[in-house]
């Protein structure tokens, strides 16, 4: 059952003196926050204006719809993605170190932004026509790859069993994605002990006891 958006305006952003840029940032906050909670479908131009205290035709000089809200609030949060952990994992040295990075590092994207997080995770869940399909999955792809490659290096130099990259790319992908149904900022464990012991559990399955 989605959830249920609050009727009342008190909530509202107030962006009566917001301009240019700083509007269209609004916008795409909002946008997010909603697609992120009620999903591409569930959110409407009308949802988004209103909480922008602004009209629908003043949504449009921005945005012409919603798919191009959605395309950039979408695109952006893949690359983001992309580009952070391909620069974490390149610094590390080790098979181990960059799973550890890969982990780490889509973590902490979680954490700063989980909206952007959700709404782009949701992407490959909605019509085709909805979201610029073949550079989202592209980005995807990449991200994806570079879990593999780190898995493929452990195989290769024996840090880990032989293993197959994929079925434990979607171990590790499974494992960052339930971060989304049960993480709290301010629960017991910060989110660098949660990946802590994720990596420790991955590895005494995958790990070969070897160092390279």
């Amino acid at each position: 059952m989605p959830p249920t958006r609050p009727a009342s305006s008190k909530t509202k952003t107030q962006g009566t003196t917001t301009r240019g840029d700083d509007r269209q940032a609004q916008l795409l906050q909002i946008a997010c926050r909603f697609f992120a909670r009620y999903g591409y479908k569930g959110t409407s131009l009308r949802d988004i204006a209103e909480e922008a205290n602004i009209t629908k035709a003043a949504l449009y000089y921005h945005f012409p719809n919603k798919n191009s809200l959605y395309e950039r609030i979408v695109l952006e949060g893949l690359r983001v993605l992309v580009d952070e952990v391909t620069e974490a994992t390149s610094h590390a040295q080790t098979a181990r170190e960059k799973l550890h990075a890969f982990m780490m590092t889509t973590a902490e994207i979680y954490v700063r932004d989980p909206d952007l997080w959700l709404a782009g995770s949701n992407a490959f869940w909605v019509d085709e026509d909805s979201v610029p399909r073949k550079a989202a999955i592209d980005l995807r792809d990449r991200y994806e790859q570079l879990l593999r490659s780190c898995i493929s290096l452990g195989v290769q130099t024996g840090e880990f069993k032989d293993v197959d990259p994929a079925i434990t790319g979607r171990v590790v992908l499974s494992m960052i994605n339930g971060l989304s149904r049960w993480f709290r900022p301010q629960g017991p464990l910060t989110i660098a002990q949660v990946i802590e012991q994720y990596t420790g559990i991955l590895l005494a399955g995958i790990g070969s006891g070897k160092t390279p």
